[in-house]
């Protein structure tokens, strides 16, 4: 086989699988349409701490490689995690900001594994949370600067708050 010969197959074969990669998502786009995460900060909410963060996904609980493309957290993105007293706010660069008011709030802990993103031990936080229909799902975020363990007890307290359990 000559060497243009072999440049078109390898050509034609990666333009396969960014065909597949493009349809697949279109695809998941598609069966996670439905689903959104709870949009706007309440009025009164007090901001107990700020934090630059990397939001990598999101994904169904206790299945790290499971994407869902929950609107707005549908794609990875810079921004800022920002703890109240009545919750999180996940303010990320080009979406609105997302409210996990404590009474969504399930558990938060550290793992270093998610989708395609691996990272030293205990370098992700997993915030589980749940949707408008109560299922629980897991979104992950790492801090631009210091460890989980700097914000860790926060947000444990955010989820042990009293109204957890309440949909709101």
């Amino acid at each position: 086989m000559s060497r243009e010969a072999a440049v078109l197959v390898i050509a034609f074969v990666a333009a396969i699988v960014l065909v597949a990669m493009f349809l697949g998502w279109r695809r998941r786009l598609r069966r996670d349409a439905g689903l959104s995460a709870p949009l706007g900060v309440p009025e009164h909410a007090e901001v107990t701490g700020r934090h630059e963060i990397l939001y990598v996904a999101t994904t169904q609980h206790d299945q790290p490689l499971e994407r869902l493309a929950v609107r707005p957290l549908t794609y990875r993105a810079r921004g800022e995690l920002v703890l109240t007293d009545r919750g999180v706010a996940l303010s990320l660069d080009g979406a609105p900001t997302v409210f996990l008011a404590a009474s969504r709030l399930i558990a938060a802990d550290r793992t270093n594994l998610v989708i395609d993103r691996v990272v030293e031990r205990d370098g992700l936080i997993r915030l589980v949370w749940q949707l408008a229909d109560g299922t629980p799902v897991d979104s992950f975020i790492r801090l631009a600067s210091g460890g989980p363990a700097d914000i860790l007890p926060e947000l444990e307290r955010l989820c042990a708050a009293p109204e957890n359990g309440e949909n709101s």
